[in-house]
């Protein structure tokens, strides 16, 4: 049902709209096709269609990719059933950004067409839900516009399917034209990788939603790293092999590492009794922890949680690790382009690379440059941002 090879699940191919201010010779190729995409997916739309532009978080790692695929569980493919069972028929879903298997969605888009329904067919029993949306669709040929609840209507019906699913759920929905195209109108996508660093193997809690580096890692050494990449670049070095985008070029926005307090936490006996013994309230340990992470003046033994501080020793605790955060944005990406990033970043955190082997692997323009390529568990879509009607 839907518009794309589902061979191919990069993390974002290139059918984006370059910015009109400064485009490359690659760059207008690159919009030339897309309009003649947008073009050709306009022209087959059917008349009397709905579309919906849906907010969806999943975890990753219980889907083979976000694309259908024939006998693997998807993300498209599921809600696809989940539409249909609340609906009554088939609906058909296009994304704004394809995730490969193991990359999380705090908030993933899409668009979905459903087909106005103005009459019964014969002898056809329907459920409450069809019957509901018969009764949406004939108000709005009637009215010429949905009811302003209905879009809240929608969510929390798919919700009560999705519900035994238990790993993917909509967090939004909104009416839209019916050209309004989730992957040709995004604006910018944001993207975010959890590093947890440490000896200690990673608890259960934390098992494949993040990345484990047991090497101690130097944040200012990436932190530098972050400036070589930053901007309009040839990023051939940071494209799997896959890519199937016409231009290595793209303009990378931000890319930054920050040391997060790390989570799932907790308070410790210490952290209890000092929040209660203090004046200003439960939440100041919190707010301090804050503070200083951006100060630089929390020491390693706080973020750790060292078993041999204060009342936090004993049997059964444990040593916490060291959370970092890297925020990739851009208005798109290269196939892998994110994963291959944190992986150079990574190395140079533990010393394998410096500042100035990131600036030779980048003017190299070859992936075989590049460091390893960080495991998708640790990579989560966290925004896609639209201007919306």
């Amino acid at each position: 049902m839907t518009e794309v090879n589902p061979e191919v699940s990069p993390e974002e191919l290139s059918n984006e709209r370059p910015s009109k201010i400064s485009k490359t010779l690659q760059e207008g190729e690159d919009f030339c096709e897309e309009e003649e995409e947008k073009e050709a997916v306009d022209k087959s739309m059917k008349p009397g269609l709905q579309r919906y532009l849906v907010a969806v978080e999943y975890i990753g790692t219980r889907f083979c990719g976000s694309q259908q695929q024939l006998n693997h569980r998807t993300v498209v493919g599921v809600l696809q059933v989940a539409f249909h069972k609340f609906i009554g028929q088939p609906v058909t879903i296009c994304l704004s950004s394809r995730t490969d298997a193991g990359v999380h969605a705090l908030s993933n888009v899409c668009h979905v067409d459903v087909e106005r329904i103005s009459k019964r067919k014969p002898g056809e029993v329907e459920t409450p839900f069809r019957a509901f949306i018969v009764f949406l669709f004939n108000f709005m040929e009637h009215f010429g516009s949905l009811p302003p609840h209905e879009p809240a209507v929608v969510r929390k019906a798919v919700n009560h399917f999705l519900q035994k699913e238990g790993d993917i759920m909509l967090t939004d929905v909104r009416s839209v034209p019916a050209d309004f195209h989730a992957r040709f109108k995004a604006q910018e996508r944001m993207y975010f990788y959890r590093l947890l660093n440490g000896p200690e193997l990673l608890s259960i809690f934390e098992k494949d939603r993040a990345w484990h580096v047991s090497e101690e890692l130097d944040l200012a050494a990436m932190q530098e790293a972050c400036k070589v990449l930053v901007g309009h670049h040839d990023f051939s070095s940071f494209r799997a092999s896959g890519c199937q985008a016409k231009s290595p070029f793209r303009t990378l926005e931000e890319l930054s590492v920050l040391e997060m307090v790390s989570t799932p936490h907790f308070p410790s006996i210490t952290e209890r009794e000092q929040a209660s013994s203090n004046e200003e309230g439960p939440h100041s340990f919190c707010n301090k922890c804050k503070t200083g992470l951006q100060s630089g003046s929390i020491s390693n033994d706080t973020m750790a949680g060292d078993s041999n501080s204060g009342t936090d020793s004993g049997f059964g605790i444990r040593r916490r690790h060291r959370s970092y955060v890297i925020t990739a944005r851009a208005r798109s990406f290269l196939y892998h382009q994110v994963r291959l990033l944190v992986g150079v970043l990574k190395s140079v955190g533990t010393g394998d690379l410096t500042v100035s082997d990131v600036e030779r692997i980048l003017n190299a323009r070859s992936v075989t440059a590049a460091s390893p390529m960080a495991p998708a568990c640790g990579l989560y879509l966290g925004h896609v941002k639209y201007e919306l009607p």
